[in-house]
């Protein structure tokens, strides 16, 4: 499976803070939770990788 396989798959995804002071994403497919906490640094990170995998797809669309 790579980033471009398709798959028929129904997931809800949730992002906030914890009490513990956290980045927290919960996914939920099915009767599948995967919490993955980050401390707010990766989180940051994070939100950057998203921000250009964005740009990158506009690119494909444009």
């Amino acid at each position: 499976m790579s980033i471009n396989t398709e798959r028929d798959v129904e997931a809800n995804l949730q992002i906030g803070p914890t009490d513990q002071g956290m980045v927290r994403l919960f996914i939920l497919a099915g009767d599948i939770e995967i919490p993955m906490d980050f401390d707010p640094e990766e989180a940051e990170e994070i939100a950057e990788e998203i921000r250009a995998a964005a740009q990158a797809a506009r690119s494909v669309t444009d």
